[in-house]
């Protein structure tokens, strides 16, 4: 039972790190209908511009998060002026292959201004682990996990109460909804677009440091998006409750699946546990568990 909980609880917290990650996602294809295949190289670009700043100005995290930010605004406002202006009412295919290619650019930028060494990132976060007792059982938890799952939940709430309460979040889910409707009572889809790039810029900063302080800053950091792909098949690619839902599935899901079937199949089974479940519900459920279903008639 001890190890039953123990697995449930790190499964939780891994969840919530995939549903932070998911998150940018949810954002950018609500507000503007575009996969944006370029999260994950956005959190890499985050995390090596922060630990960059820090290496080469030796100023404190704080400031060097407040200017990361900064850059990460520049880098939303750069988009929209240089790319989404220009590819307004194109077909989906070409906006996705956009975001390929701006994938590559911050990749590619990254490495030409911080190197491509392996950065840490030491920013006093707990370190080692911390033995709970939970009903006479002795649970042990890593404290960084811990402290990135408390970080990820505190953001995730922020940005759902920002969605459903301030104006701005009420002007992201119109435009989500209809943009020509949103043009015609005066809301600018170049405003929302930069203010939603720069939001998923934001969450792929913190993403990007709680993985880096886990591992390290290093360029297989930008693989992380292929772990949210199943939390958005689950979830729904227009839900923020559902990048939430489904990245706490896929977290508990892919630990009890390694613990308890993993021995069974030669082990291993974490690395492609979340892919089985999202085809499974690709075949059944493709909408996802809070996604819309659409229907087209020709």
């Amino acid at each position: 039972m001890a190890i039953f909980i123990e697995t449930v609880l790190s499964g939780l917290m891994a969840g919530v790190m995939y549903a932070l990650v998911a998150l940018g996602f949810v954002l950018i294809f609500k507000a503007s209908g575009i996969f944006n295949f370029a999260q994950g190289v956005m959190c890499l670009f985050a995390a090596l511009t922060f630990a960059g700043i820090m290496e080469k100005t030796s100023v404190p995290w704080p400031i060097a998060f407040v200017l990361t930010v900064a850059v990460m605004v520049g880098v939303a406002w750069a988009v929209e002026r240089f790319v989404l202006r220009h590819l307004v009412n194109q077909e989906p295919i070409i906006l996705f292959m956009a975001t390929i290619g701006l994938a590559y650019v911050l990749e590619g930028v990254g490495d030409i201004i911080w190197g491509s060494d392996v950065k840490v990132i030491n920013i006093g976060l707990p370190s080692g682990a911390v033995d709970v007792l939970l009903d006479n059982f002795d649970i042990y938890l890593d404290k960084l996990e811990v402290f990135a799952a408390l970080i990820a939940a505190v953001l995730v709430g922020f940005l759902a109460v920002f969605f459903q309460k301030t104006r701005i979040g009420r002007a992201l889910r119109a435009v989500a909804d209809d943009h020509q409707a949103a043009l015609s009572v005066g809301i600018s889809l170049q405003t929302i677009w930069v203010i939603v790039w720069s939001v998923a810029g934001f969450v792929a900063l913190v993403a990007g440091i709680m993985w880096g302080a886990k591992s390290g800053v290093q360029f297989s950091l930008s693989l992380i998006a292929l772990k949210a792909l199943p939390v958005l098949i689950l979830g729904g690619f227009t839900s923020i409750p559902g990048a939430i839902v489904g990245g706490l599935i896929i977290g508990v899901g892919e630990k009890l699946a390694e613990i308890y079937v993993g021995p069974m199949v030669g082990g291993a089974i974490e690395n492609w546990f979340a892919y089985m479940l999202a085809l499974a519900f690709l075949l059944f459920r493709p909408q996802g568990l809070f996604g819309e279903k659409i229907i087209e008639r020709v």
